[in-house]
């Protein structure tokens, strides 16, 4: 048994179960510390591993890494994506407006500012849990971009013109209930965004490669994440600016040889059919021009 990726899968689906560390160790009969050596990589019997997946509701094939993950809590879910991105060295991405990784400080900062208000909308307790969630979700972003500017894995990302083209309507963050002066600075960052990916598209830095899927979004956008050891397929509901606390959705992880086949197929195909290069970055910047005009 990986001990490792066991651990990583445990501490993935303690975010899921809502569950506080405290209250797992307890029903586990070990202390905190205990069950964060375990998250680590200590050696944990198997029996453990069969009571953790009886408190966490999940079967103990998946604690294994052996079958299809499955995440309704974007920070759980954001969580086991930075652990695959941790060791894959070729990212595959289809769907969405843009790719997380390779994004600008606009956005970053405009989605912070969003959250923020956002949750302080709300009163009493659920301001304060929403505000705690909004920290998590750009913490676990944060430490995303990190990673990736630390390993500089290879990136191709097929981008969806009906996402683009709604980013840039709705703005950053469309799900949040912000004031105006907010909504308008999201979707001020939104062009600032689209700005930058007609220039990735027209540089093609090293390791970056983007294509635009013209008509209608692709069904069902997903990842393929390659590593030296083990390739990964994500199915993921969530994009990075939904609300953590509010998003719906079922995101899917597996490593089934014959899943990672199935998508990487299709993706290759959705590349071919992709405008690249100069001709990506003239229907972008045609996109900007039509949504300045609407």
């Amino acid at each position: 048994m990986r001990f490792a990726d066991i651990g990583q899968q445990l501490r993935a689906y303690r975010l899921e179960s809502g569950l506080r560390a405290e209250e797992i160790a307890a029903r586990l009969g070990v202390s905190r510390a205990a069950l964060y050596r375990y998250e680590k990589g200590e050696v944990i019997k198997l029996d453990t591993i069969r009571r953790l997946a009886e408190l966490l509701k999940i079967s103990p094939l998946s604690l294994l890494g052996i079958g299809v993950d499955y995440f309704t809590r974007p920070a759980a879910f954001q969580e086991r994506l930075r652990q695959i991105e941790e060791a894959a060295d070729q990212i595959l991405i289809l769907g969405g407006a843009l790719v997380y990784q390779v994004s600008t400080d606009a956005f970053d900062g405009a989605l912070a500012e969003a959250m923020a208000e956002a949750a302080d909308m709300l009163g009493g307790a659920e301001r304060a849990a929403a505000r705690a969630a909004a920290d998590q979700a750009m913490g676990q972003l944060a430490s995303r971009k990190r990673l990736h500017q630390q390993r500089r894995p290879t990136i191709i990302g097929i981008l969806a013109e009906g996402a683009l083209r709604r980013m840039l309507a709705e703005g950053i963050a469309p799900g949040l209930a912000v004031s105006d002066r907010t909504r308008q600075r999201c979707r001020d960052a939104a062009r600032s965004e689209a700005m930058a990916i007609a220039e990735l598209m027209e540089t093609v830095p090293i390791g970056v490669q983007l294509g635009l899927f013209p008509g209608p979004d692709p069904v069902g956008g997903f990842q393929v994440l390659r590593g030296r050891e083990r390739a990964h397929v994500v199915g993921n509901p969530f994009a990075p600016d939904a609300s953590p606390t509010a998003a719906i959705g079922v995101a899917m992880v597996t490593s089934a040889e014959e899943a990672v086949s199935v998508h990487q197929r299709v993706a290759e195909n959705a590349w071919r059919e992709a405008l690249k290069g100069a001709a990506a970055a003239e229907r972008v910047r045609a996109l900007l021009r039509e949504t300045a005009a609407a």
